[in-house]
């Protein structure tokens, strides 16, 4: 398997980094390299905290590091000074790329010290937790990332991968969009949200490229028409970091969106389950089949693996699989169970049912807030919707729908009553907040527990 330094040299003459100097990337990159092979002379490579802005820093920070065999951290520049002190407490870093290294009196490469063993230390940790406060790290290695990419690449029948990356380098959904590219000698172009949304965008064959979105950025390109057609020509739309709703999904199906909802997380380096566009566009819900390096079975709570239609805990083995979070590896980890519910239908696709956590029990009945959202997301008078579970003395949790309205004079009574033959009466929530907005993250993730706040002001304090 070649190695990072390996793929730049490959491509230090191709010019696949679009709307950004790849040569430049080539020099920096190299130039890091070098420094950081000198700092790694005494056997103990320095540990890194990657906080860059800018792409093209981003990126060749990021080869350079894995080149040289350093531990690195991918961190938010945006994160706020509670996050960053958490990460300074877990990491200690040598060496700060990017935002804060004069504000926290962190050493850098100019007093890098090599002080403390760093035996067998995987390379590369990658951020995750951060929308419910507490940041964690998952281990990867450039092997398991480059697994991931070779899952995809057999998924798809495809030799090198073009992609259009506007989100976030570092996240998870960021970084492989990257690997895709750079690791199979594929074009990237990498353009801010905000500029595509205004209508400033890079002139490329879009039947070429690959482009990933959450369902929030996928909501607001189909809102304008010309940005609708533009989307529509691209080879492939792969959409997750959060679910999307069957409006949503409708009305991309409507306008042919080449749409591949995913399933994957940042401990398995992104998707393990893709729906092929053609599938999606012929009427197919679900996350799609398991990719080439993967394999889901779906078990009971005896961790018992069920049979095909069966709901139960996901349970995923693949080789792109985290090595633990840092700084704990777990020793031969081969299967990973997560929060989601969900089953294996006949022909193998993957549909997600909801979070485990996030399922509320009211009045002895247990419920998937997905289902909810889905059905109030349907009489197309929300604009956005979470629905919680907040304690109550009668009901055990009372169902409570956090909502934006789309028009001012929505009531909520309107939306009951549109909800009552579309649902059980006891799945329609009690409580209904507007809101003007709700705390989601770069990838459309909700917070529920900065909406259990909310919902607990609002309920001791009624708007009258």
């Amino acid at each position: 398997m070649e190695r990072p330094l390996d793929y730049l040299n490959n491509l230090a003459q191709n010019d696949w980094l679009i709307g950004y100097n790849s040569r430049q990337f080539n020099q920096i990159a190299q130039e890091l390299y070098l420094e950081l092979t000198q700092l790694s002379a005494c056997g103990t490579p320095p540990k890194i905290i990657l906080a860059e802005r800018e792409p093209l820093q981003f990126l060749a920070s990021f080869i350079a590091a894995c080149a040289a065999n350093c531990p690195i951290f991918i961190c938010n520049p945006d994160w706020g000074t509670q996050e960053w002190q958490q990460v300074f407490d877990l990491v200690k870093p040598d060496i700060i790329w990017g935002i804060g290294n004069h504000e926290w009196g962190i050493k850098n490469e100019n007093n890098y010290q090599c002080s403390i063993p760093n035996a067998l230390f995987p390379k590369i940790m990658i951020p995750t937790g951060g929308s419910s406060g507490q940041i964690k790290f998952a281990i990867h290695t450039w092997e398991t990332l480059t697994a991931s990419v070779q899952g995809f690449t057999e998924y798809f029948q495809l030799k090198q991968v073009n992609s259009f990356c506007m989100l976030p380098l570092y996240h998870v959904s960021g970084l492989m969009q990257f690997l895709r590219s750079f690791t199979t000698a594929g074009q990237l172009c990498i353009q801010p949200f905000k500029a595509v949304e205004s209508g400033q965008i890079l002139n490329i064959k879009q039947s070429e490229f690959f482009i990933s979105l959450v369902p929030t950025q996928l909501q607001r390109l189909l809102q304008n028409p010309e940005l609708t057609e533009w989307l529509s020509q691209f080879n492939t739309v792969l959409l997750g970091g959060a679910p999307a709703w069957n409006e949503l999904l409708e009305k991309a199906r409507f306008h042919r969106i080449r749409l591949a909802p995913t399933y994957g997380m940042t401990e398995t380096a992104s998707q393990i389950a893709t729906l092929k566009p053609d599938d999606f566009l012929s009427g197919k819900i679900s996350s799609g089949q398991i990719l080439p390096h993967a394999k889901v079975t779906i078990r009971n709570q005896q961790g018992e693996i069920l049979n095909s239609n069966q709901i139960g805990n996901i349970t995923i083995h693949a080789q792109s699989l985290a090595l633990g979070y840092y700084s704990i590896i777990q020793e031969n980890q081969t299967d990973f169970q997560v929060d989601d519910l969900g089953f294996l239908d006949n022909q193998g696709h993957l549909n997600i049912v909801g979070r485990n956590s996030d399922k509320i029990i009211t009045g002895g009945e247990n419920i998937y807030p997905a289902e909810i959202e889905s059905a109030i997301q349907a009489t197309q008078m929300v604009a956005d919707i979470c629905v919680i579970g907040i304690p109550d003395k009668h009901w055990g949790q009372a169902l409570t729908a956090i909502y934006i309205p789309k028009q001012s004079n929505t009531s909520a009574l309107k939306i009951q009553t549109l909800l009552k033959d579309k649902i059980s009466k006891f799945k329609i929530p009690k409580y209904w907040i507007p809101q003007q907005n709700l705390p989601r993250n770069s990838q459309g993730k909700i917070n529920r527990q900065q909406l259990q706040q909310i919902a607990t002001e609002f309920l001791q304090n009624p708007i009258t």
